[in-house]
């Protein structure tokens, strides 16, 4: 099954910093990115310019896009019509950056999100941002559900990262009362699976992968994938330095904070009882967290 996004444009827009295995099976898997630096400033413009497609396929299913080919204006007005109003909720961008690291990173193909579910702007589904999975080297699969939190706080985003899996996990909310959790968003895929563009036999091989049954010859294990946006404070005399030196001082920076969350996602992996799960965590630095969220999602929207 190929991927929706098209082609990997979206990373040019980033510097990899590098993977971490943060736990010793291998299984929580922390990877570090952040935006190309021009003239000492993250360079937004670019990555606004990188979603404008990303945003198309994130958007809509593999249906609506094959109805409309070779017709990008409608498939670009119909896309921006299914992305809430920027202004009204902060995690929308999260969903796209998500969604985006998983193809294109991860290159795990997405089953469903949740914005191809939303039938007005002002409607909201709860549950996982996004239901992506993965093939393993050993020929197992995982099912990928997408968690995103952009938190001004590094570790304050990555507590209720792990907070709103456990709650998704337990289909309980807040209060611990009872709610939709995995086998509702199962049925999600399941039942829009006519939405998308599959064979017959992937949409087999799908519901393989969603339920368990005697002619499964492959096991398949309920992962999540994790995008924390954090908000960084850079020194104003930072930016007078040389680009250079900018750029290795803020990586430095950068680096320095992400590692010494390493046991805090491992304290909160344990503490809510998910060390059975695999974990792909993305995390990006952004300055004036609310105000660079806000532009970004009004222009690439517009």
């Amino acid at each position: 099954m190929e991927l929706s996004i098209n082609d990997f444009d979206f990373l040019d827009s980033f510097e990899h910093l590098g993977s971490h295995v943060l736990d010793q099976n291998g299984k929580n898997n922390l990877d570090l990115f952040i935006l190309k630096i021009n003239a000492n400033e993250f360079d937004y413009i670019s990555l606004r310019e990188n979603l404008l497609d990303p945003l198309i396929d994130f958007s809509l299913s593999r249906k609506v896009k094959e109805k409309y080919k070779g017709k990008p204006g409608t498939l670009s007005a119909k896309a921006r019509d299914k992305f809430i109003k920027y202004i009204n909720n902060k995690g929308e961008l999260g969903e796209l950056l998500l969604y985006c690291f998983l193809e294109t990173h991860l290159h795990a193909p997405k089953l469903l999100s949740k914005l191809e579910l939303k039938t007005s702007t002002s409607h909201y589904v709860n549950g996982a941002d996004g239901v992506h999975f993965l093939k393993l080297k050993d020929g197992s699969y995982q099912l990928i559900f997408g968690e995103s939190k952009t938190i001004a706080g590094l570790t304050a985003a990555i507590t209720d990262a792990f907070k709103s899996i456990y709650q998704f996990k337990n289909c309980i909310n807040e209060k611990g009362d009872k709610k939709s959790g995995l086998p509702y968003e199962k049925g999600l895929i399941s039942d829009h699976l006519e939405k998308e563009t599959f064979s017959v036999e992937e949409k087999q091989f799908i519901e393989k992968i969603i339920y368990p049954g005697r002619d499964r010859d492959f096991d398949v294990d309920d992962a999540f994938g994790i995008f924390v946006g954090y908000e960084i404070t850079i020194n104003g005399e930072d930016k007078k330095l040389s680009n250079k030196e900018f750029r290795k001082k803020i990586k430095t920076q950068i680096e320095k904070e992400i590692k010494s969350s390493f046991g805090h996602v491992i304290k909160k992996i344990e503490e809510y009882d998910l060390c059975g799960h695999n974990f792909y965590i993305y995390i990006l630095p952004f300055t004036d967290l609310d105000k660079t969220r806000s532009l970004i999602q009004k222009e690439i929207s517009q």
